[in-house]
């Protein structure tokens, strides 16, 4: 019997030193330790509210932003007056970038929303012409 448990602990000794090298020096191997580490991120970080507090406040903050804007924008596209013109230009620049760096923003952090983003907020912005 006794013979029996030294093995079976030798066994386990030597899988674990295998599994152990595996996972430091093999490219395959810290792949399979990274995706688990990421993998428990994601879930933290949807179960968490802190998290998913900060990402809807930036994207409320982002529409806020774009939407005053685009607004600017409609409000001086069509004026006869070129500073106003240049108004416009200026403030679809701006809603523009702000679309864009919230649409990647949106797409990094949708794991957090899980399919169920609030009805106040735009999964993406559109980009205007």
């Amino acid at each position: 019997m006794g013979y029996v448990l030294g093995c079976f602990g030798g066994l386990i000794v030597a899988l674990l030193l295998i599994f152990g090298v595996y996972t430091t020096f093999f490219p395959n191997g810290r792949a399979m330790i990274n995706s688990y580490d990421n993998m428990m991120k994601k879930v933290d970080d949807r179960t968490q509210y802190e998290t998913r507090k900060k990402v809807e406040d930036t994207a409320r903050a982002s529409i806020s932003s774009y939407k005053t804007d685009k607004e600017t924008y409609e409000m001086y596209k069509d004026s006869d007056n070129l500073e106003k013109q240049s108004w416009a230009e200026q403030a679809k620049m701006r809603a523009n970038k702000t679309a864009n760096i919230y649409n990647e923003y949106m797409l990094k952090n949708s794991y957090v929303f899980d399919g169920n983003i609030p009805s106040d907020i735009d999964y993406q912005l559109e980009i205007l012409k």
